[in-house]
């Protein structure tokens, strides 16, 4: 494999190669001794659109790189098969492209498997890497860089054994080893029955994304060693488990991106596969397009045969439904997630089941749906409705104002921040003091409880702020 900094060098130089052996080309994808993996697009011109390939192109590629019989010998890259490609008998790493820490190692991993008789693999240097793969090398050991990197080996793979173990008890009474003979249906339905086994346990999904990241690290440093080989399939079983829990987190909960990728080297390739299959209907939600909050989704959503899964599922879009509501209404924004939260934290404490939870997040959607209707009954835009909620939002001004009172304020005040806004008015103290003297004005004009004025106040200038490029 040749390394080159950019996809122009990339092709020059396969034309030097091909100029000096002819018949090591061939526009066939199956045949030929070389060729560049890439993609191009139409901008770039001829001489690099004819070496532009498909996914499954260079899949098919992949497959014969990795078969020793092929007459595929040598391959000019530029990212593509740095990482999450394996193929064993590749012996000769060519470099000529800057690379450091991980991605200088994962470069390197692509010639350093045990094969056959392969002695070992061969970087050719051309940029003078050495001081850069000293420094990459301190991340697989303790040492700083000058221990042996075959005795952190050893000490990731003694990590790797124990982590796997941890984890594997983590399923005890659930037999996952039937994972590994089954299709690709099979398997995402396992991985669906795995995930709620995990998550029935106390504090699963917790300890569980905190085991298999820890397994991950470890199971990429002891790549290529037989043990760590040996124990891939499992490993990749575990991720997979892992990786529905993360979908439901935010992305900082994630592990290290490179780890991941060192993973994907061995993930099963059941997995990642051209055939569509449906995960909503492997969860037992039969029909994914609806509105999620609509009567019909809600109720499929009560009717999954895994509870656990279902309230994550809620929790989820739910808690994602409110924070796009938070963009154009604070206040039913945050009652709405004040009700989410106590819901959640009354299972967290077993106040509640699973069950009974899962009835309240529904009972939530179903309110969001009512809230829906509101604005279109009192005949207001999201705007006026986002001021209507603003100076709605407290028992005095309910009591002494009827609701039509509050429309008509809720119109006015949007009217007088549209007037006040500008474009830099959230940061200009002048300007914002102008619109809160506004904002008195009109609720004294329209009797708003004297006692709430400051605070409706307060809350319809930080509304007005959430809204303001609209408005303006």
């Amino acid at each position: 494999m040749i390394v080159s900094m950019s996809r122009r060098i990339a092709v020059a130089l396969y034309d030097e190669i091909v100029a000096l052996r002819p018949a090591w080309h061939s526009d066939d994808l199956s045949q030929g001794v070389i060729k560049v993996i890439m993609t191009s697009s139409s901008a770039d011109g001829a001489a690099l659109a004819k070496h532009h390939t498909t996914k499954e192109q260079r899949r098919a590629l992949a497959s014969r790189m990795k078969d020793d019989h092929d007459p595929l010998r040598l391959v000019i890259v530029r990212d593509m098969w740095l990482t999450g490609f394996d193929a064993p008998s590749m012996h000769t790493l060519y470099i000529d492209k800057p690379m450091r820490g991980h991605n200088l190692m994962q470069a390197i991993a692509r010639v350093n498997r045990v094969h056959g008789d392969k002695p070992g693999g061969l970087v050719v240097d051309y940029l003078g890497i050495a001081s850069d793969l000293k420094t990459a090398l301190s991340f697989y050991s303790d040492s700083g860089g000058r221990g042996d990197p075959a005795l952190a080996q050893e000490k990731a793979v003694a990590l790797m054994l124990e982590k796997l173990e941890i984890v594997a008890q983590m399923y005890h009474g659930f037999a996952y080893e039937h994972y590994f003979e089954q299709d690709t249906r099979g398997k995402l339905s396992l991985i669906l029955e795995a995930e709620e086994h995990i998550l029935g346990l106390e504090e699963g999904k917790k300890r569980y994304i905190k085991e298999v990241n820890a397994l991950s690290s470890a199971f990429a440093i002891a790549i290529p060693h037989d043990q760590a080989m040996d124990a891939k399939d499992e490993v990749a079983f575990f991720q997979a488990v892992k990786a529905r829990l993360v979908k439901f987190e935010p992305s900082g909960d994630r592990s290290d991106e490179e780890i991941e990728t060192t993973i994907r080297q061995v993930i099963d390739k059941a997995l990642i596969t051209e055939q569509v299959i449906d995960i909503f209907d492997a969860s037992g939600i039969k029909k994914p397009d609806i509105s999620i909050l609509s009567e019909e989704f809600l109720l499929e959503v009560k009717n999954m045969k895994h509870k656990n899964i279902a309230l994550e599922v809620l929790k989820k879009l739910l808690g994602d439904e409110i924070k796009t509501r938070s963009k154009t209404n604070l206040v039913q924004s945050k009652s709405l997630m004040q009700m989410l939260e106590d819901s959640i934290k009354r299972y967290h404490n077993k106040i509640i089941t699973a069950v009974e939870v899962i009835d309240e997040l529904i009972h939530l959607g179903k309110e969001i749906q009512a809230m829906d209707q509101e604005p279109r009954e009192l005949g207001l835009t999201d705007f006026e409705y986002a001021f209507y909620t603003a100076v709605a939002n407290n028992e005095s001004a309910k009591e002494l104002m009827s609701k039509e009172v509050l429309r008509e304020l809720a119109v006015v005040l949007t009217q007088k921040v549209r007037e006040n806004a500008s474009i830099d008015w959230t940061i200009k103290e002048s300007v914002r003091a102008k619109l809160k003297i506004a904002v008195k004005r009109v609720l004294r004009q329209f009797g708003y409880p004297p006692d709430m004025q400051a605070l409706a106040t307060e809350t319809v200038l930080k509304q007005a702020e959430m809204i303001a490029l609209e408005l303006s």
